[in-house]
């Protein structure tokens, strides 16, 4: 075998929370991550020699050692010696810079792919050790868990599996902008003591009774992130599309990470296609997907 296709999910933070900055300028967080169906594609290809080349079919995805994928390969070479390289070929359709992780996501395949195609036979927890040096998301895709808990910077991971059987129908909203994930955060230490003033009116313990329960009206009061009052004050978009949803009759909203995704949680596929369906018609709003847990 030397070639191999793994799907690569993106993901929503049902629950973000922004403690306090650490020393090491990151932020520590608790966040309860859902990983869901959009999905990019990851073909790999093993090489002879020890090139690593990018290629994918969105031109805003770089090709160089800026990208997530290429350091991914780049650091199993490294740290195991590896005389062999990769073609990596990334069919998006996560948008870039959405706050669904689509990169860290990649990230994470390409770990999980190249243990199969190279035989390093790495245990999960190795995996994801390595995977908290690229990006603080990244170790979470490394787990094949549909929920689970993100705790320090996010990237110490405790898989939920008491949620296994929770399945959530989304639709989900991204307007066309790309958004700096340390610039929101940047902007959130500037202005953290007017943003302390929106607190959780839960906390990430309820918001895991909710979705253990299935108690949808809880999960909707549960949603909250820390980032996005302060993302939408730079993005108008993200009230715009919010008031929207709201007309339209959903309860449950939220913004996923940094932004500017943001998400309704809906009570079945056939409501979720309804509001596509609405949606989709006022292409001012940005792309819309129908997702559900995966």
């Amino acid at each position: 075998m030397n070639t191999l296709t793994l799907n690569s999910y993106a993901k929503l933070n049902l629950y973000l929370e922004v403690l306090n900055k650490r020393k090491d300028n990151y932020h520590n967080i608790k966040t309860i991550f859902e990983r869901i169906d959009l999905a990019d594609k990851i073909i790999l290809k093993s090489r002879r020699d020890k090139k690593i080349n990018i290629t994918c079919n969105v031109t805003a995805v770089p090709r160089d050692n800026t990208n997530l994928a290429w350091r991914s390969a780049k650091l199993l070479q490294d740290s195991f010696n590896i005389d062999k390289g990769v073609d990596i070929k990334i069919i998006k359709r996560i948008p870039v810079g959405s706050g669904l992780g689509g990169g860290s996501s990649n990230a994470a395949s390409v770990l999980l792919g190249l243990n199969k195609l190279w035989k390093l036979n790495l245990a999960e927890n190795k995996l994801a050790g390595l995977a908290g040096k690229l990006g603080c998301d990244v170790p979470f895709f490394i787990y094949n868990s549909p929920f689970a808990l993100g705790e320090a910077r996010g990237d110490k991971i405790k898989p939920l599996k008491a949620l296994y059987s929770v399945r959530l129908w989304h639709i989900l909203v991204v307007p066309n902008i790309e958004v700096s994930t340390a610039a929101i955060y940047k902007r959130w230490d500037k202005y953290f003591k007017t943003f302390k003033l929106t607190v959780p009116r839960y906390n990430v313990n309820i918001m895991n009774l909710a979705l253990k329960k299935g108690n949808f009206p809880l999960i909707g009061d549960a949603l909250f992130n820390s980032l996005e009052p302060v993302t939408a004050v730079l993005y108008p978009q993200i009230d715009a599309i919010k008031e929207r949803l709201i007309q339209l009759g959903v309860k449950s909203i939220l913004m996923s990470g940094s932004g500017p995704a943001v998400f309704g949680i809906v009570s079945s596929r056939k409501e979720a296609l309804s509001l596509y369906g609405q949606l989709k018609t006022d292409s001012s709003f940005g792309e819309v997907f129908v997702s559900r847990t995966q």
